[in-house]
């Protein structure tokens, strides 16, 4: 009798796994039909990018909380698991091997370095989830250099090339400027892949590169590079890395005298930028994703700040939309299995606070978005600097 009792409790929990594993249809997100699904998020929350990564993470917390008060989606609720990658590539790919294999999540968003989302291609490609990138621009994240595609890598930025291109355009064709010189990081694919797409469209306008100066990324003292840069006498001169540098270099180069319009990328925009340098970098230019001051943005802005107490940083802009898009593909997959969402995603097409987000079946990236071309400025009514709205602009 013991034997049938054990025998039959046996049967039992093989029925019970077996109908358990059903129920999802998916190992990326829970196995149950009612169980959650995992979203995955990895960036930085520790080191110099962390005001970025916490604005997106805590971005996607927050809609996250806005779907599930909604009823989730495809019945279920959803469940983030955000994973620090300190800022570095390696810790990255660890991040996504947790995810993917430890925490079973349908697809993960993030990060907005591209060293990282370099990095964790092949990770992406063994488990088969895939990966929507925020501010990740270099242009081998989603296209290879023999144009074929990473099947599980996306994004909802723009380009270095794309980047590069439009910062050149504009300070050739619209600002008139012959004479440009770089101070760049030699240690960063994205500050690398900006300068090189600046210097192909601005020579080929007819301007020239008089100077062109490295630094490595957690250099202080940039003036080596600058008085040669001032003895060159550029017009503009552009510095294609992040805000902490830029503040550092902006102010040091106005010490030296240098008169120069200094212009810039989608590194630039955090508001520690205008605390350490709003002085040195009044009348500068940035190449941006879109216009802070689009009502369509507005109410992004407001719930942020509702909720968190401080203003958001550019990432939760761009974060918004890749959550958009995700949430947009479950829906179209009609279940969370990785690769049906995978499949999905260049299929929907969402409106965002930055755009129509439209990913191309060839490139991953969105389709027509153009480039917001804002310049910085001192409010004279609140007295303190913004991005002003200049214009939208394409390359050309």
């Amino acid at each position: 009798m013991k034997r049938k009792v054990s025998l039959f409790i046996s049967i039992m929990m093989v029925l019970l796994l077996a109908l358990t594993g059903c129920g999802g249809g998916s190992s990326g997100s829970g196995d149950a039909a009612t169980d959650p699904i995992k979203i995955g998020w990895i960036g930085s929350l520790t080191g110099d990018q962390a005001p970025w990564g916490k604005c997106e993470s805590q971005t996607v917390q927050m809609l996250i909380d806005e779907t599930n008060a909604a009823g989730g989606i495809l019945g279920r609720q959803l469940e983030l698991v955000a994973l620090d990658t300190k800022g570095d590539a390696n810790e990255a790919v660890n991040a996504v091997k947790r995810l993917v294999s430890q925490d079973k999540v349908c697809a993960i968003l993030g990060p907005n370095a591209s060293a990282q989302a370099l990095a964790i291609t092949g990770v992406l490609e063994s488990a088969g989830v895939s990966d929507i990138a925020t501010v990740a621009t270099n242009p081998k994240i989603t296209v290879n250099d023999d144009g074929s595609v990473n099947e599980y890598n996306f994004r909802v930025c723009f380009t270095d090339p794309y980047q590069g291109a439009v910062a050149a355009g504009y300070a050739a064709d619209i600002l008139k400027y012959k004479k440009a010189a770089i101070l760049y990081d030699v240690a960063s694919d994205y500050s690398q892949g900006f300068m090189q797409y600046f210097i192909e469209t601005f020579e080929a306008k007819g301007g020239t590169i008089v100077a062109k100066e490295a630094f490595k990324a957690g250099d202080t003292d940039f003036r080596p590079q600058l008085t040669k840069i001032k003895k060159a006498d550029p017009e503009v001169i552009l510095m294609p890395y992040y805000y902490k540098e830029v503040a550092l270099s902006a102010n040091q180069a106005r010490d030296l005298g240098i008169k120069a319009t200094l212009m810039g990328g989608d590194g630039w925009p955090s508001d520690t930028l205008f605390e350490m340098a709003g002085n040195s970098l009044e009348g500068s230019y940035v190449v941006n994703h879109f216009d802070y001051n689009d009502p369509d943005v507005k109410p992004l802005t407001e719930a942020y700040i509702a909720k968190y107490g401080t203003t958001p940083e550019i990432n939760c802009y761009m974060v918004h939309d890749a959550y958009k898009v995700l949430l947009a593909a479950i829906e179209k997959a009609g279940n969370a299995d990785p690769q049906a969402i995978t499949d999905a995603l260049t299929q929907v097409e969402v409106k965002g606070v930055t755009g129509t987000i439209k990913l191309g079946e060839k490139t991953h990236n969105p389709e027509g978005k153009e480039a917001a071309i804002q310049k910085i400025q001192l409010n004279p009514e609140t007295g303190e600097f913004e991005y002003a709205f200049m214009q939208k602009y394409g390359a050309n």
